[in-house]
């Protein structure tokens, strides 16, 4: 019962992770988009870009870590 439990918690937590796609996919179709209407500001907006990438990609990262957690520990 428990190794089931531990199963669909591991699995719950990693959802997350499709979120993080579609949010990844967000950032850089924004910045084509962007870079698109105003090409001058490319520079700046790929600076914009890669934060967002890095701060969505964490979401993912500590949702796997999540699963890790709840897989191994409890």
């Amino acid at each position: 019962m428990l190794e089931g439990a531990k199963s669909m918690g591991a699995g719950a937590a990693t959802i997350a992770s499709a979120g993080a796609a579609v949010g990844i996919g967000n950032v850089f179709s924004s910045l084509i988009h962007s870079v698109a209407r105003n090409p001058s500001l490319a520079k700046q907006l790929f600076g914009y870009a890669i934060l967002g990438f890095a701060l969505t990609e964490a979401i993912a990262l500590f949702a796997s870590m999540m699963a890790f957690l709840i897989s191994s520990v409890f």
